[in-house]
């Protein structure tokens, strides 16, 4: 009863925040923009604990990741981010769309204001895009964080089924459409 109990908090206080703020897709030029860090790795720990007293005691999850490679910012050997919600001792908070991490997952993020947001990333789940092996091609390439491969990065933040028409793109093309965004906008 006591986890059903911050799971419906946790969901009344999600649809409450939703009525006042919507989360509007970015496009890929805002998601590389936005971001204080971009980095590609796999996920080593998820670990979740209480924080807090009284009224504002809550779940946070600490995720860390094995840097595989920095594009954006300072990301270190290993990165660790800090989100709202988790389980602890059976007791389970959950915010609606934030995505889940396991150990063994492999993303390229869009990160800011990490401590200090209850997602750390751009356009909550939109900034998180997930690796998985292609075995048509034997490539490994880039979904969104619902699964929908990613052939066109200008149409993310429009039409998320025009995202797909395409050979989806490989980490490679993906890292590589990144950093032709990063350039000062002289060089483009």
């Amino acid at each position: 009863m006591k986890n059903r109990l911050i799971t419906l908090s946790i969901a009344l206080i999600a649809a409450a925040a939703a009525r006042g703020t919507t989360v509007i897709p970015p496009s890929f030029d805002q998601l590389v923009d936005q971001a204080e860090v971009i980095f590609q790795g796999g996920v080593t720990g998820v670990r979740s604990q209480w924080v807090g007293e009284g009224a504002q005691r809550h779940i946070v999850s600490y995720v860390t990741f094995r840097i595989e490679d920095t594009l954006k910012g300072e990301a270190g050997s290993s990165y660790t981010m800090q989100m709202l919600g988790g389980t602890v001792d059976g007791e389970t908070m959950e915010v609606t769309d934030c995505p889940k991490f396991q150990v063994g997952d492999r993303d390229i993020l869009f990160v800011e204001h990490n401590g200090s947001q209850f997602v750390p990333l751009v356009g909550i789940m939109n900034g998180r895009f997930r690796l998985q092996h292609d075995e048509a091609s034997g490539n490994e390439v880039v979904v969104t964080g619902e699964g929908h491969p990613v052939a066109n990065v200008s149409q993310l933040g429009k039409d998320e089924e025009a995202i797909s028409i395409g050979q989806v793109l490989s980490t490679d093309q993906f890292k590589s459409e990144i950093r032709s965004r990063m350039k000062p906008k002289a060089e483009q």
